[in-house]
């Protein structure tokens, strides 16, 4: 049985794991290209995916899988190699105490994309936690 705070544990473990990949990260591409740094962070996602798929019996064939399924996945593919080219070159120009933060804006756009394109509604509560995160971003990002 899964219970209705179980998401939170794992975000928890999400933002760990997000914290460290910034740090290993910037003390990564201190001497390498940006762009293969990324790949190589990929393949290494690529071949740790694999062998925990397949270990946990979870493989079936994505062949079968809906186009639909193909569709969004395979945007957001895109989006994440995208995110990931950026993220690594801004790690590679700027100190990762400043870019990290400015990366978290995602969290505010992501609130804006689905209330837009999900139809997901935030009260007002939220929506003060979000422009609160927003100024945050913005003191990180200018710091002096």
């Amino acid at each position: 049985m899964v219970h209705s705070s179980a998401w939170l544990y794992w975000a928890l473990l999400s933002a760990v794991f997000a914290a460290l990949t910034a740090i290993f990260a910037k003390l990564g591409v201190q001497n390498i290209d940006s762009d293969l740094a990324t790949l190589i962070r990929t393949a290494i996602v690529i071949v740790v995916l694999s062998a925990f798929i397949t270990y946990a019996g979870k493989w079936s064939n994505p062949l079968k899988l809906p186009l639909r399924t193909w569709l969004f996945l395979g945007l957001s593919g895109l989006a994440t190699g995208a995110s990931w080219v950026c993220y690594f070159r801004a790690l590679k120009m700027g100190a990762a105490s400043q870019v990290a933060p400015v990366d978290k804006l995602s969290l505010v756009l992501v609130a804006i994309f689905a209330f837009t394109f999900l139809g997901e509604r935030l009260s007002l509560r939220e929506w003060c936690g979000i422009l609160m995160i927003s100024g945050g971003v913005l003191l990180f990002a200018f710091k002096r």
